[in-house]
């Protein structure tokens, strides 16, 4: 074969090669930078466990991996209007009237009437303890004229934090219409801690994220409903009074867990959790996790610890079976929704388990 012909057959072989390799990347160069990842043994996606009072990593696995954060994003929602009680904007008297889009958001939900009109702190309670979507929307709205300036506040307050590796786009969690996790609110378990860690040190969120059972609504038409907070781990595992769980069949169960034993206080969150291959557990494997977590921070905190000043002292959470506060109406029976696979929480029955901490390693 003439040598200008082999010439040719080996200039377009290592072309080819080159555009094997280039059409190769295309879909990494086109894919948006998500720092998603798969479950660590089959638990979760990350976790952290962090002291309150100092700050001080006790354990972090993948802590810095993104992940939705589902109705745990309440938590920013929170801290804005926090921030806008604190400058006056609003009062937790602010009667806020609901409109048809704070009541169409669906998944976790108290309801809410067009024709009806409810203070800032009825509807503060709603979110954290029933997870209300419609009420994070309602509250955004009320804080700051508008769903999108409520969530540019929202991402203003994440950069202040430290929170860099975090997006908010909603005040509620739910995700993106077309269910990319890249459209979605994104978060990883470290950047979460800082906002567990301000909010639990400059805020009163304790008082709401401990209370495990209220009525909402006690003069609506139909009656009051009761709520019931999704944290499992509320009344059952010692020193637990908050934050914040969350669930979206793209997120997984995530929870942010904090607990206050002899005025030493940690804080774990864990994202990203499903049951033994990705089943749908109901946050089992979550819990679990998380009061393993709990143990080891505090067996991993140094002491003596100096006890962590909260703006306001937050209740003690409620015994398991203890009635609702006696200065509501009798309870009845929370409405079912057959949006779940909308809901930013789960909806499902509180777990009945009792847990013992794991044997230390030698």
């Amino acid at each position: 074969m003439p040598r200008d012909c082999l010439a040719r057959m080996s200039f377009l072989r290592r072309t080819s090669r080159v555009l094997l390799v280039f059409c190769s990347l295309l879909p990494a160069l086109a894919a948006p930078k998500v720092k998603h990842t798969t479950p660590v043994d089959g638990v979760y996606t990350g976790a952290i466990t962090i002291d309150a009072a100092t700050g001080a990593v006790l354990f972090e696995d993948n802590a810095d991996g993104q992940n939705p954060p589902a109705s745990m994003t309440k938590l920013m929602t929170f801290a804005v209007v926090h921030d806008k009680l604190a400058d006056g904007t609003i009062t937790l008297q602010t009667p806020v009237p609901i409109t048809a889009q704070d009541a169409s958001m669906g998944g976790t939900q108290v309801y809410l009437d067009p024709r009806e009109t409810f203070s800032v702190e009825e509807l503060l309670y709603a979110m954290m303890i029933q997870s209300a979507n419609d009420a994070a929307h309602a509250l955004a709205r009320a804080a700051a004229g508008s769903t999108p300036a409520f969530v540019e506040l929202m991402n203003a307050k994440a950069r202040s934090l430290g929170m860099n590796q975090s997006t908010f786009r909603t005040p509620h969690g739910l995700p993106p219409p077309s269910r990319r996790i890249a459209d979605g609110d994104l978060t990883t378990p470290r950047d979460f801690s800082l906002l567990c860690r301000y909010l639990i040190m400059n805020t009163d969120v304790l008082k709401y994220t401990s209370i495990r059972e209220r009525d909402f609504g006690p003069n609506r038409a139909k009656g009051p409903q009761h709520m019931r907070n999704h944290n499992n781990l509320l009344g059952k595992i010692p020193g637990v009074d908050g934050l914040k769980t969350g669930y979206t069949a793209s997120a997984g169960y995530c929870l942010s867990a904090t607990a206050e034993r002899n005025g030493r206080r940690v804080i774990t969150v864990i994202m990203g959790s499903f049951g033994p291959g990705r089943q749908i557990d109901k946050g089992r494997a979550r819990d679990l996790k998380a009061v393993e977590l709990i143990e080891q921070g505090f067996a991993a905190a140094p002491a003596p610890m100096p006890a962590l000043k909260t703006l306001a002292p937050a209740p003690k959470p409620a015994t398991l079976g203890a009635p609702a506060p006696t200065n509501t109406p009798p309870a009845i029976p929370t409405v079912k929704t057959d949006k779940t696979e909308q809901s930013s929480t789960t909806t499902e029955p509180v777990l009945k388990f009792r847990v013992i901490p794991p044997e230390q390693k030698p």
